[in-house]
C-alpha cells in the first residue's frame, strides 16, 4: 500500500472514529511519512503534507510548517489543506502560523495557495488583524476575484464569532 492509499485509508478511519486502527496505520506509516516530507520530488512532498491531516496527525504539525515555506506551490496546498482539516477542532493549529499564513494570504505568487490560505484562517480564532487582512483583500480591485469573495466570506464568518464590545 503506498502512502497515498494509506492516507485515505486513514481518512476514512478518523471519520468512522476507528482510533486504534489509526494508530496501527500511523506507526506502519511514520518513517514513510518522514521521508516522503523530505524527499527532493515535490510530488511525493506534496503527498506527505495532505497524509498528515487525513491521518489526524497532530504530532507532526511541524512537518506541515516546513510544508508550509516549501517551494513548491503543490507542497504548500497540500499543507494547508492539512492545516485547515486538522484545525477543524483545534484552532490552535491556525493560531500558532497565524504570522505565516497572513504572508501566504497577502503575498504568496500562486492565487491557489492564497485561497487555501484563507480558508485555513477560518478555523482559527477571530482576531481583529485577520479580519482587516481579510477585508482588504476583499476590497482590493486588482486581487483575483475567487480570492477577494473566499476573503470576504472567511471575513464574515470570523466577525460573526468575535465577541461583541
Amino acid at each position: 500500500m503506498s502512502l497515498q492509499e494509506a492516507a485515505a485509508q486513514a481518512d476514512a478511519l478518523a471519520q468512522a472514529g476507528s482510533e486504534r486502527e489509526l494508530a496501527e496505520l500511523r506507526s506502519r506509516f511514520g518513517d514513510e511519512l518522514e521521508a516522503s516530507a523530505r524527499s527532493q520530488d515535490f510530488r511525493e512532498r506534496a503527498v506527505a503534507f495532505r497524509a498528515i491531516g487525513q491521518f489526524r496527525w497532530r504530532a507532526k504539525e511541524e512537518l506541515l510548517r516546513r510544508g508550509l515555506d516549501d517551494e513548491s506551490p503543490a507542497a504548500r496546498g497540500s499543507a494547508l489543506l492539512s492545516l485547515e482539516l486538522l484545525s477543524r477542532d483545534h484552532p490552535s493549529s491556525v493560531n500558532g502560523l497565524r504570522p505565516r499564513l497572513h504572508t501566504l494570504v497577502s503575498s504568496d505568487g500562486n492565487p491557489a495557495v492564497r485561497r487555501l490560505a484563507v480558508l485555513a484562517l477560518k478555523n482559527g480564532s477571530p482576531q481583529r488583524d485577520t479580519v482587516v487582512l481579510l477585508e482588504g483583500i476583499a476590497g482590493d480591485d486588482e486581487a483575483e476575484a475567487q480570492l477577494r469573495k473566499a476573503a470576504a466570506g472567511v471575513a464574515q464568518q470570523l466577525k460573526r464569532r468575535q465577541p461583541r464590545r
